[in-house]
């Protein structure tokens, strides 16, 4: 089973979650939360598969709890935002986020995320994460993070990181590299564990952040 705790502070918005994920012969809801405050406890003493996070709440919003929470690990987390192209949605993508999804997200796609971030997916493509970065992160002017993190990466690695940055499948990388796809498979994996990265959306974010691609780079 799938355990999972809902948080929004519009009781409707979590009558209508747990509607459609309590239908799920997989899933669990075992905690609701109208705060982020309240998220943490709950996320500390129950210990989910994953919490359904409200990002703009009172008391404490879903971008600190979510940080709070995956720091701890005790959850991992899906954001949920009214706009697709929402500042909030990017701090807690920063902050560990394992993506973000719309109020208005059809059933069927809210409950194949959650199953993929339960599995340890992320489920926000990295071309949507790209666009986040090149509204915000271009305003913030540049570089955020020191590019010496990059240095244990070989070039073939490098190479594959700017590409997954820039939204390419494994498959598109592959055709592009003229490489096998589980050779690019493995590059991807090593990638993520030499940066200590959890998914692809954390590798896109730490790629702008570093300038290793710059907002508005094809």
């Amino acid at each position: 089973m799938i355990r999972v705790v809902l948080v929004d502070d519009q009781e409707l918005m979590r009558v209508g979650f747990r509607m459609v994920l309590g239908a799920q012969p997989d899933m669990e809801i075992v905690g609701e939360a109208g705060d982020g405050d309240a998220a943490v406890k709950l996320a500390a003493e129950l210990r989910p598969d994953v919490v359904l996070m409200d990002v703009r709440m009172p008391v404490l919003d879903g971008v600190e709890a979510t940080k709070l929470i995956t720091e701890a690990g005790t959850a991992k987390v899906l954001v949920m935002t009214t706009f697709d192209l929402d500042e909030y949605a990017l701090t807690a993508l920063r902050n560990g986020a394992s993506g973000f999804m719309l109020k208005d997200t059809p059933p069927d796609h809210l409950v194949a995320a959650l199953r993929s971030v339960a599995s340890g997916d992320a489920v926000v493509s990295p071309s949507v994460t790209r666009r986040l970065l090149d509204r915000f992160l271009g305003a913030a002017g540049g570089q955020l993070r020191d590019a010496s993190v990059l240095d244990a990466l070989t070039d073939r690695e490098r190479e594959v990181l700017v590409l997954m940055a820039q939204g390419l499948s494994n498959t598109e990388i592959a055709r592009k590299l003229f490489l096998s796809e589980a050779t690019v498979k493995t590059h991807v994996g090593r990638v993520l564990a030499k940066l200590e990265l959890r998914d692809r959306v954390q590798a896109v974010v730490l790629a702008y952040e570093t300038g290793l691609v710059r907002p508005g780079e094809a």
